[in-house]
């Protein structure tokens, strides 16, 4: 991280909520790219199918990614998220590209480095969130019914997969990391050991964002737990930020920020779906709509960070930066008496 900037994003939550990007992948499908797209000179010949694969556009079609990234600064972004979500080898074996990971995470962090130093200023610092997806796979459910005890990747293999991951977002220019999406919290405690790995072998600390997601009406993530079931398995680490993200839109989810809000002894991050999708898989929720339910968190100081995640564009954020404008941001909850441990210490309990 660029020097003293952890202390200078920790003074901005504290005085104002801060806004988080909206949809990489919504703005990616908005641009019709094909095939030939997306494999560009370099993969032209590769023996798989590469569309869908949007981390790679990275490599293949950079200039795209960057103009993303700099269209919701324009809207109004404090916080750009890596075009990374899929970059482990885990999730790039689909394409048959693990050897790609390491180069697609680092190529991905530079691209949301430039936009933000393109567009910063004194009075209106960027930073850029290195994210890391919960992978294709999981360590707490069995992919094959007829046998609950399988599971087709190991905890150590994650962490592995996650370092290297981790380590190539810090070195392109990260200045957080953002483990989101997360559906099994033992896939999120394999990023949150690697992640520590990686500060160890780097020697250097970033602040870290915690993200997960309620699957359904049921109020749970789907490896089973509740909001405060998942907060209380993953404070320990001394996140900057614990939020909730994808799956609902903001008015299924607002009674779980309000949940977490009210136990939480960081700051809160949340970004929602535009709605849900409609039967053709797009998100009809408008910009306008979705601030009026932003602005009313912001007001009822539940928040501290807000974006958006599927169906939302930079026309969303804009209309986000106005609802929480001038409001007072929500102050986190006192640490308990219970000692909070930091670093590998946490997971040899």
């Amino acid at each position: 991280m660029r020097p003293n900037q952890t202390k200078l994003l920790t003074e901005l939550l504290n005085t104002k909520t801060l806004i988080l990007d909206g949809a990489m992948g919504t703005m990616i499908q908005q641009c019709g790219l094909e095939e030939e797209d997306y494999r560009g000179t370099r993969f032209a010949d590769w023996p798989t199918s590469v569309k869908g694969n949007n981390d790679l556009l990275a490599l293949t079609q950079p200039d795209i990614i960057k103009n993303i990234h700099v269209q919701y600064l324009k809207a109004g972004a404090d916080i750009i998220e890596t075009n990374s979500f899929n970059s482990t080898k885990t999730s790039m074996s689909d394409y048959g590209m693990e050897s790609l990971a390491e180069e697609i995470n680092f190529a991905a962090a530079k691209l949301a480095r430039e936009a933000c130093d393109e567009i910063s200023t004194p009075e209106k610092p960027r930073f850029v969130a290195g994210v890391l997806g919960p992978t294709s796979k999981t360590l707490s459910i069995s992919p094959d019914v007829n046998d609950p005890g399988f599971r087709n990747i190991t905890f150590d293999e994650l962490v592995d997969d996650y370092v290297t991951a981790t380590l190539a977002l810090m070195s392109g220019g990260s200045d957080i990391i953002l483990v989101e999406t997360i559906f099994d919290t033992l896939n999120a405690k394999a990023a949150l050991y690697a992640i520590e790995e990686a500060f160890e072998q780097a020697g250097q600390r970033l602040p870290i964002m915690i993200s997960g997601t309620i699957t359904d009406a049921s109020g749970r993530t789907l490896s089973g737990q509740t909001t405060e079931a998942f907060y209380n398995s993953i404070c320990h680490v001394n996140p900057i930020s614990v939020g909730l993200n994808c799956a609902l839109g903001p008015d299924q989810l607002r009674q779980y920020v309000d949940t977490l809000s009210s136990i939480c002894e960081c700051f809160v991050s949340v970004h929602p779906n535009a709605g849900l999708p409609n039967e053709f898989g797009e998100y009809d929720l408008e910009a306008d709509e979705m601030a009026e339910h932003i602005a009313e968190w912001s007001s009822s100081q539940l928040i501290n960070i807000v974006g958006g995640c599927c169906g939302t564009t930079p026309e969303h954020i804009s209309a986000m930066v106005k609802a929480v404008e001038g409001n007072t941001p929500r102050a986190p909850k006192e640490k308990s008496s219970l000692m909070r441990l930091s670093g590998l210490e946490a997971f040899n309990l």
